[in-house]
């Protein structure tokens, strides 16, 4: 392209720039291959720490830092186990796609806290953070994953519940598009993982460990990779979707 048609280009290009926001339209988000940033957090590990820490910063309130999760009723395979699996799925799925992946913990063996892990995805600048857990109740028969996001009206989390709720209404989709069950999007006030963070984020409870057949799936890499494509096509979705930009864009 010549000098001449490039600076052609660019002239239309700003004009509808302009345009669009001279009437009030949605103006595109273009993004670097690797400008969007995502922070994966498996939850749990080998060991809990039974240690309490504040559930926000400043609170009197205090929880266990971490705790090692459940373990399923078939396989008796932990938690923290195929949350890491997963994770790791997931990792390569979305470097693959030119994403910036930064991992809260990338084997079983550590000890790190759920404050200390929404502080490594604030200094990390995340546009999203994906926490990744199992569920569990007492009641064999539940089946399906649950989201959770901070809380809309919650004293430290009401600038990340947009974003955060945004991405957890795609992901629900991508989730029910290759037929995987949703039981709903909850918001959580009192979770210290979300409290602590400053960049949205989601927790994707991928199914019940508690439920002998799906405790059997989660343990299967082709189920896991397909809940983590869901993850990927939900972030897709939502790179093009979200107004502001996401987290990285606008520090």
């Amino acid at each position: 392209m010549t000098k001449k048609k490039l600076l052609k280009t660019f002239k239309k290009s700003l004009g509808l720039f302009l345009a669009l926001s001279f009437l009030g339209g949605s103006v595109p988000i273009l993004y670097a291959a690797n400008s969007f940033v995502v922070c994966i957090d498996p939850g749990h590990q080998a060991k809990g720490d039974g240690k309490t820490e504040p559930i926000a910063p400043g609170s009197g309130n205090r929880k266990a830092r971490v705790s090692s999760g459940t373990s399923g009723v078939a396989t008796k395979n932990p938690e923290y186990k195929i949350n890491l699996e997963a994770g790791l799925i997931l990792k390569e799925l979305l470097e693959s796609k030119g994403y910036k992946v930064v991992m809260t913990r990338t084997t079983n063996d550590v000890n790190i806290s759920n404050a200390e892990r929404a502080q490594l995805a604030n200094e990390a600048r995340a546009d999203m953070t994906i926490r990744l857990h199992c569920d569990s109740i007492n009641n064999g028969g539940k089946s399906g994953s649950v989201l959770l996001v901070p809380s809309q009206k919650g004293t430290y989390t009401s600038k990340i519940y947009k974003a955060s709720f945004h991405y957890a209404t795609c992901l629900k989709k991508a989730l029910q598009n290759k037929g995987i069950k949703v039981n709903g999007i909850f918001e959580r006030s009192d979770m210290t993982g979300f409290n602590w963070s400053q960049v949205p984020v989601v927790i994707f409870e991928m199914g019940f460990m508690s439920n002998w057949q799906e405790d059997r799936m989660l343990s299967d890499k082709n189920y896991q990779k397909k809940l983590m494509e869901a993850v990927l096509e939900a972030l897709e979705t939502y790179k093009t979707e979200i107004t502001p930009p996401p987290h990285s864009l606008t520090n």
